[in-house]
């Protein structure tokens, strides 16, 4: 199996995000790596959905591995940029990241 490139992860539970936000998001990722081309050879994406991220507010959360970004307040236009900015482009998306877990020093 080839590797991943990236791993996101939507919080689709309705903690965070009450009217649960984050099940609209996860469909929309899917057709926005597919139109990106991001679902097959080197630098596909993985996507993945979780019930809890265990921030419990400001969501919809998503977070992006291996760089260990965490977005919130994500919105279809905020996804549409991280998609085509950070997860095609390389660039984060500064403005809308509120935690980052820190990678390991070698």
């Amino acid at each position: 199996m080839e590797p991943y490139s990236r791993h996101v992860i939507i919080c689709t539970g309705g903690y965070c995000s009450p009217e649960r936000l984050g099940r609209s998001l996860y469909t929309l990722l899917a057709s926005l790596l597919q139109r990106e081309g991001l679902l097959f050879g080197a630098g596909r994406v993985k996507r993945g959905e979780t019930p809890c991220l265990g921030v419990c507010e400001g969501g919809p959360i998503v977070v992006v591995y291996p760089e260990g970004v965490w977005y919130g307040g994500v919105t279809p236009q905020l996804l549409e940029r991280i998609v085509v900015e950070h997860l095609k482009g390389g660039k984060v998306v500064e403005e809308a990241v509120f935690h980052r877990i820190d990678q390991p020093r070698e």
